[in-house]
């Protein structure tokens, strides 16, 4: 494994940082983020090598040798920056989605937009197999997203649940991980669990820290098992049948837009964990149907720069890609 000075890991930090930023926004993937900065080969094979002779290593050469030995440095130093930015952020997202509502999910429906022509555009084939998976993949998202909740964002096993399928998105590129919590309907709660943390940092709350950290470990145990079975499978279809994957993705962002549409009709409400009523079953509606003012200007401004954000980001991966060509041929 590569060998780095404290100035490098510095660097994979920040790394970390624009992928905790890019897994709290629905619509932007961390995998994404990491394939943009060079680091998502890197990414993929540590976390392929990670097993139990991590320990036998310890065991014989030492503590220092298996941490060596597994880039665990690399690893820590990622996830440090993406905890950071995640933790600095929710508490943020979760302001905005209760004061501006609609300019947010506009946003978030940009990124999402800009998403499936970025992932579309990586495409190199449009045989009828590839369209067929897109349909399907685009009905069976739209589907989820008119389905009642599978269980309450505030119970253990859908907290677990939530974190196994989510954690998928920070290994393969073109889907986040918020936006799947999105379709399970656990991304506010998730989001709120976050910022409780924060806030029991900071108000030095041992209580709510303590019950936010739970629900957060349960959540991340979900996560790492995810990440440890699927990250084998999901790195060979990627690699073996990019086309076919790409195209799955596309169509699952395409019938997920769904969930995203800036206008709701709240048909049912939940009690969360502060005794707040809170929107539990929604349904999309056309701006003129929409319950108050519809600010159709500002939704379409936001959507735009949601757009662009996407834009811009791929714009940062082809400059990438012209540079080290440019090394290669020197």
């Amino acid at each position: 494994m590569p060998q780095r000075t404290f100035l490098q890991y510095l660097l994979i930090t920040a790394k970390g940082l624009a992928m905790g930023a890019a897994d709290v926004v629905p619509g932007v993937s961390g995998g994404t983020i990491a394939f943009i900065s060079g680091i998502y080969e890197e990414l993929i094979e540590t976390i392929h090598k990670i097993d139990l002779g991590f320990f036998k290593i310890w065991k014989n050469e030492g503590f220092l040798k298996a941490w060596r030995e597994y880039n665990l440095s690399f690893l820590l130093s990622l996830f440090v920056g993406i905890f950071i930015s995640i933790l600095s952020l929710a508490k943020l997202i979760t302001w905005l989605l209760a004061e501006y509502p609609i300019m947010v999910w506009s946003f978030f429906f940009g990124l999402v937009i800009a998403s499936i022509v970025y992932v579309g555009n990586q495409m190199t084939s449009w045989r009828f197999t590839v369209i067929l998976a897109m349909v399907i993949a685009s009905v069976l998202s739209y589907l989820i997203t008119i389905a009642d909740p599978i269980g309450s964002p505030d119970s253990l096993w859908f907290l677990f649940v939530a974190g196994f399928i989510a954690i998928i998105a920070m290994i393969l590129p073109g889907i986040s991980g918020a936006f799947i919590l999105l379709l399970l309907g656990a991304y506010t709660a998730v989001i709120g669990i976050v910022t409780q943390l924060g806030d029991g940092i900071t108000t030095l709350d041992s209580s709510l820290f303590l019950q936010a950290f739970g629900k957060l470990l349960i959540f991340g145990i979900g996560a790492i098992l995810g990440l440890k079975i699927f990250s084998n499978t999901l790195n060979w279809m990627f690699k073996h049948h990019k086309n076919m994957t790409l195209a799955v993705l596309t169509g699952f962002m395409i019938g997920a837009l769904n969930k995203i549409w800036p206008w709701k009709e709240i048909l049912q409400y939940r009690t969360n964990h502060a005794g707040e009523e809170i929107p539990f079953i929604e349904r999309s509606v056309l701006p003129q149907n929409y319950e108050g003012d519809p600010q159709i200007l500002l939704a379409i401004v936001f959507g735009i720069i949601g757009f662009l954000t996407i834009f811009l980001l791929e714009r940062l991966a082809v400059g990438k890609d012209v540079t080290e060509n440019k090394e290669i041929e020197v």
